[in-house]
């Protein structure tokens, strides 16, 4: 019988197959859907995203597509489908389009397993007592805004992504590819409620400092500590104002004027070379 998944020697050519599964949305991978997946796997597609999925958690892949053209770039991660009996199929460019929601896929789309969110006290007790920096994302929900802050995050050793309680917030597969590996750099951490949350992480040595728009301290002037959080605001409505006054300090980035602010993925660029150039 001829099985649509490969798992031969690593020298074979992957088979053409069809016909595909469905996708869901535009490729989130949240939620169960028509392609089988449920909530705790994500389709990835980007090249960087699938390859530093695989690098990390190679354990995580549960399927795998790509285009004929990237199977020489993707030949380690072939031979390890092989070996470990995971399927993969080798498609056509209308196919991943399909598979992913999305044109921009560089050739490849993952179903893999998702990696939990850590709570804040198991991360507190992994991240050591030296200077470390994390973001604590309130109300930030656009995927690609997402990506953006996981790219920034992972070139400047951001150690976690915070998530208050009750919040929706999760990779997708957009924010995936955005990051470009950078997802699998920074892990997210699952907040208990805004006071406790504070209450531990002040006990953890970590300072915390909202992001204002306008009204907070000169962040190019301000002393920041060595163990520091950084509490973002979200992509229209800003910073919350209670939740600012509750944290240690309050700073902003001080702009020319001629637009009104930065939006929150280049806010948080700008603030974490500012406390990394303090401190590499």
């Amino acid at each position: 019988m001829n099985n649509p998944w490969n798992n031969r020697r690593p020298s074979a050519r992957p088979p053409r197959a069809t016909p595909l599964p469905r996708p869901e949305g535009q490729g989130s991978g949240g939620g169960a859907g028509a392609g089988g997946r449920g909530n705790d796997e994500l389709r990835l597609y980007g090249l960087n995203a699938v390859l530093a999925a695989f690098e990390a958690r190679p354990q995580a892949l549960r399927k795998l597509y790509l285009l004929e053209a990237r199977i020489p770039r993707l030949q380690p991660l072939l031979k390890w489908c092989v070996a470990n009996r995971v399927g993969y199929r080798v498609v056509e460019d209308g196919d991943l389009n399909k598979l992913a929601g999305t044109t921009h896929h560089e050739g490849v789309v993952a179903d893999v397993l998702r990696a939990p969110a850590l709570e804040l006290a198991q991360w507190l007790q992994q991240v050591g007592d030296g200077p470390a920096l994390a973001l604590w994302l309130d109300g930030v929900g656009n995927p690609h805004n997402l990506g953006a802050i996981l790219r920034s995050a992972a070139h400047f050793g951001v150690k976690a992504l915070l998530l208050p309680a009750g919040s929706t917030l999760a990779l997708s597969g957009a924010a995936a590819r955005v990051a470009e590996g950078g997802a699998e750099a920074v892990p997210l951490v699952q907040l208990p409620d805004d006071a406790q949350a504070m209450a531990q992480l002040r006990a953890a040595g970590f300072g915390l400092a909202a992001t204002l728009v306008d009204g907070g301290e000169d962040v190019f002037r301000a002393t920041l500590p060595a163990r520091l959080v950084y509490v973002m605001g979200a992509e229209g409505e800003g910073m919350d104002r209670e939740l600012a006054s509750l944290c240690d300090q309050q700073v902003s980035i001080p702009g020319s004027g001629a637009v009104e602010s930065l939006n929150v993925a280049s806010a948080t660029a700008v603030l974490l070379a500012q406390w990394a150039s303090r401190r590499m």
